[in-house]
C-alpha cells in the first residue's frame, strides 16, 4: 500500500528530475514527466501548452543556467499533488539574461503513465521595499 509519504517521496524525485532536466537541456526527459494537457504558466503572465513550451526551449528562447527550487509542502488531494515552494533560477530568456525568484505551484496527476506535471505557476518574489535612511 502507497502511502502519503511514498507519494510525496516521488514527488520531490519528479521536481528533481523535471528542474534537472531543464538545466540539462533534456527536453525528451521533461517531456515524459509532464501531462499532454500541461498548462505553464511563466512569471510574465504567459501560459504556454506543452507543445508551446517545449517548442521554445528547444529553439532557444528560454536558457536555465542553474535552478534551485526549494519544496516548501506537498499537498496530495486523491489523485493530484500539489506542491508549493519556490523557483529560483539564473536564466535566458529572448537573449536577455534573468534572475528569477518565484514562488511556485507545481501540480502533478497520477495517471494510468504514472504522475505527471499538469499545471505550473511561478509568482515572482517581490524585491524588498527600500528603507528610510536616518
Amino acid at each position: 500500500m502507497t502511502t502519503t509519504n511514498d507519494v510525496a517521496a516521488t514527488i520531490r524525485t519528479l521536481e528533481d528530475r523535471r528542474y534537472q532536466a531543464a538545466v540539462d537541456k533534456d527536453w525528451d526527459t521533461f517531456a515524459s514527466l509532464c501531462h499532454p494537457a500541461l498548462a505553464y504558466a511563466h512569471s510574465s503572465a504567459v501560459t504556454d501548452t506543452l507543445e508551446e513550451y517545449l517548442a521554445k526551449v528547444r529553439d532557444g528562447f528560454y536558457v536555465y543556467h542553474d535552478i534551485d527550487h526549494p519544496i516548501d509542502e506537498i499537498r496530495i488531494i486523491d489523485d493530484i499533488a500539489l506542491v508549493l515552494g519556490e523557483m529560483n533560477a539564473h536564466i535566458t530568456a529572448g537573449g536577455a539574461e534573468k534572475t528569477l525568484r518565484n514562488k511556485c505551484l507545481a501540480v502533478w496527476k497520477n495517471t494510468d503513465n504514472g504522475w505527471l506535471l499538469l499545471a505550473y505557476q511561478p509568482t515572482p518574489i517581490p524585491a524588498p521595499a527600500p528603507t528610510a535612511k536616518d
